[in-house]
């Protein structure tokens, strides 16, 4: 697979962002329902382009990260979180969601990050494999947080040093 081209969004890319959003929805790693239409804009006044990386493969769009502060606050000021993640199926196992991450780590420190965190479902063995080996580690857990499809599933806090 070629190397995917990272770059941060822009305002034409609202609309091939919200379609991989709506195409790649599964309960592995989405808490909220279905997408259904009308659509929500991708976009919105807590998150434009200026919080996306986007990954491109021969000019298709096949993923994106979104990285934003977890709080508010001054004092969670030097806090980036990862707050959406999503890779196009046939990209996945190719380095997109690598390349992704490692964009987003050296995002996050040219904005003086000191740390990152991230939440992921503890049934999503293929993302906490691929956060682990960048570094993170499960900082805490809340067992049980989410019912999803009938099962109740962990929420995992993971975080890492810049």
């Amino acid at each position: 697979m070629p190397v995917p081209h990272i770059r941060h969004a822009t305002l034409a890319d609202e609309e091939p962002l919200g379609r991989l959003d709506r195409v790649t929805w599964s309960a592995l790693h989405s808490v909220g329902p279905r997408p259904r239409p009308p659509y929500e804009p991708f976009y919105t006044e807590r998150f434009g382009p200026r919080d996306h990386l986007v990954a491109e493969l021969d000019g298709t769009v096949v993923g994106y990260l979104r990285l934003g502060h977890p709080t508010p606050l001054v004092s969670n000021a030097h806090v980036r979180q990862i707050l959406g993640f999503v890779v196009a199926e046939e990209a996945r196992g190719g380095g997109v969601g690598r390349a992704l991450l490692r964009a987003a780590l050296d995002e996050a420190r040219r904005q003086g990050a000191r740390r990152i965190t991230l939440r992921v479902l503890g049934h999503n063995t293929p993302a906490r494999r691929l956060y682990e080996t960048e570094g993170f580690v499960v900082e805490g857990i809340l067992p049980e947080e989410f019912l999803l499809d009938g099962r109740y599933v962990d929420d995992v806090f993971m975080g890492r040093s810049l």
